[in-house]
This record gives C-alpha cells, sequence and structure tokens, in this order.
C-alpha cells in the first residue's frame, strides 16, 4: 500500500511491518496503541521503526491511518490495573 507519512511515499505491505516489528521491544505506551502479532506497541514506536524518520516528524494520525489502511488493530492503550484491589480502609494483608 501507497501512503505519504512526513510527506514521504512509503510502499508499505503488513507482512513487511510485522517482520520490522519481531525484533523490538515495546515501550510503555502513553498515547495511541496498534496491536501487530498480540504485541501492544505505540503508533509512534512503529512509525519511528518504519518509517526511519525521528517521531517529531510524523503524527499519531498519520500512523493511525496508515496501520489501520494495513489492517491492524488500533486503540487506546489499557489502562493499568493492580494485581488486587483492596477495599478502602484495609490493608493489603487484611488486617
Amino acid at each position: 500500500m501507497r501512503c505519504v507519512i512526513a510527506r514521504f511515499p512509503f510502499d508499505l505491505i503488513k507482512s513487511e511491518v510485522e517482520q520490522s516489528m519481531s525484533g523490538i521491544t515495546p515501550e510503555p505506551v502513553a498515547g495511541l496503541a496498534v496491536t501487530i502479532e498480540g504485541r501492544v506497541f505505540s503508533v509512534m514506536q512503529v512509525g519511528e521503526v518504519i518509517t526511519r524518520q525521528n517521531r517529531r516528524d510524523f503524527t499519531s494520525g498519520e500512523m493511525r491511518r496508515a496501520l489501520t489502511r494495513l489492517g491492524f488493530a488500533c486503540h487506546e492503550p489499557a489502562p493499568a490495573t493492580p494485581a488486587w484491589d483492596t477495599p478502602a480502609g484495609q490493608s493489603a494483608e487484611g488486617w
């Protein structure tokens, strides 16, 4: 698929994006996220890897459009949840 990111044309293929991200460790996601092969990445991290451009050169919206057109699921990151919920007024030990 041909797309323009930060005024540069790219020919992106879903399998090539998956291959490019296969050896990359996902960073903590602060903004928009994308799921690639069961792992959640920041769309900006994916954009930096596949375009080899600085993250300041493109927007998350540009990357979201490109990744969605390729068939990836873009979404808001899941909120961090504690291992267990402690009711108000109790300590973690239950005393």
